[in-house]
């Protein structure tokens, strides 16, 4: 059968990523604003990874060594392609030039994944809250995509706090895909639910998501009870601060931190600050 110009374009793709090692070629890059992009690569053959889990990639460096850093899998493990989400950090010894990337060029993945943001670290419950701040939701637009997230859990809740209006663009537009999907609506219909808010542009919902939490907020906007250990489970993603505070949220609630080895009734990316 002949190939189809997407067919064609993926095999010049997987050609250009094999000159290098561990090179794959950048597909698509899109730039939210002038603080936050998003880009898509050709996936490593070997590669197989949960959802939830990051990856070292990164650029050759002025040196001719490699310059990595973790990077949380922002695609579902189910997809062609690899999705990432990142901050332009000003002088960034790496993102000062990943930033600029663009379709056709090379970045380096090393087809290694690990972390702790995986279902398989969580005891089964019944709500899935995740709770994410800054890039912190990459991790969770693959979970938010993976069908096997919502057969184990009958609540999915997705928190994203930002400082503007504009850094929420990324995860507005996940929801909207995923609610407008054909197949995955149909899963995850009626059981994502998505809670945004802004620290300090204007917006509907404004407050750092701890605070909403501690203070009852979000459960009343939400309709739903306190966090409770023997129903919900907890992933976070986000600065170091978040962590610190939701570990002693949860802590203090009788939540304990899980892992690969011996599940939990929450976990958080120790990896990631963001």
């Amino acid at each position: 059968m002949p190939m189809n110009d997407e067919s064609i374009l993926r095999g010049d793709a997987a050609k250009k990523a094999a000159r290098l090692p561990d090179a794959q070629t950048v597909t698509a890059v899109k730039h939210w604003n002038d603080r936050l992009f998003s880009f898509r690569t050709t996936r490593p053959l070997s590669l197989r990874f949960r959802s939830g889990e990051f990856l070292m990639i990164g650029l050759m460096g002025d040196n001719g060594k490699p310059l990595l850093r973790a990077y949380s899998i922002a695609s579902p493990n189910w997809a062609d392609e690899l999705e990432f989400y990142s901050i332009k950090v000003p002088n960034g010894p790496l993102t000062s030039k990943l930033q600029h990337i663009k379709p056709g060029d090379q970045v380096i993945i090393r087809p290694k994944p690990v972390g702790t943001l995986v279902i398989d670290a969580l005891l089964p419950g019944k709500r899935l809250y995740l709770i994410a701040t800054g890039t912190g939701v990459a991790p969770f637009a693959s979970l938010t995509r993976d069908p096997e997230v919502y057969e184990k859990f009958g609540q999915v809740i997705l928190t994203h706090t930002t400082r503007s209006a504009s850094a929420l663009l990324y995860s507005q537009d996940l929801v909207d895909q995923i609610l407008n999907d054909e197949i995955l609506s149909e899963i995850a219909g009626g059981k994502l639910w998505y809670y945004p808010t802004t620290t300090r542009e204007e917006s509907p919902k404004m407050g750092r998501i701890t605070n909403l939490i501690t203070s009852g907020e979000l459960f009343d906007d939400l309709g739903l009870p306190p966090f409770d250990p023997t129903e919900d489970r907890v992933m976070i993603c986000g600065s170091m601060g978040l962590n610190m505070d939701m570990k002693k949220i949860l802590e203090d609630a009788g939540f304990h931190e899980g892992s690969n080895s011996e599940p939990g009734e929450y976990v958080l990316e120790k990896a990631f600050v963001g």
